[in-house]
């Protein structure tokens, strides 16, 4: 019985093992990143669905992360602080725009490097950004314009009360004719 109880622990210590093995692989190679990098910030009116540690991309690639969302007191404005990578040199006219993955995704960061000749450095300020799109407030502003649209008038295209010639010209409908 005893020898039956340590191949026991003995079974459950090796799948403990293989299972943190399988764990600290998943994380190595996740693609998140701790943070490495030089820090810089953006200010946004709404960065609805941006959440701390979502992805800073280039062109589709990720260079970085979003280290913390936070309102700023004297202007309510979101502030985004991100990271990029240290190898990547952001121009100053650089643009920061908040985009969703899909229709039923997340956010990420997308950043549009500019032309200018001096880059931003650590801590610096992206100015030039473009706030989240809220989808539900699209979708109700094309609902409230659809039903604002005036419909057709009654009578068909001529108007009420006329019908169409042959010629193209309209007469009226019922005995106006001299």
């Amino acid at each position: 019985m005893a020898r039956r109880g340590f191949a026991e622990i003995l079974t459950g210590a090796a799948v403990l093992l293989v299972a943190a093995g399988f764990l600290a692989y998943a994380v190595a190679h996740s693609g998140r990143s701790g943070g490495s990098g030089y820090p810089l910030v953006a200010h946004f009116d709404r960065i609805d669905g941006l959440v701390v540690g979502a992805e800073v991309r280039i062109s589709g690639v990720k260079v970085g992360t979003v280290m913390s969302a936070e309102i700023d007191p004297k202007t309510f404005l979101a502030t985004v602080t991100l990271t990029v990578r240290d190898d990547i040199k952001l121009p100053k006219d650089t643009s920061a725009e908040i985009i969703s993955e899909s229709l039923l995704g997340g956010k990420f960061l997308s950043l549009t490097p500019g032309g200018a000749d001096a880059v931003l450095g650590a801590g610096q300020t992206i100015t030039i950004t473009q706030s989240s799109i809220s989808l539900e407030q699209l979708l109700g502003k094309f609902i409230f314009s659809m039903a604002s649209v005036p419909s057709a008038p009654k009578g068909g295209p001529a108007g009420p009360g006329l019908t169409p010639t042959a010629t193209g010209g309209e007469k009226p409908a019922s005995g106006g004719e001299k």
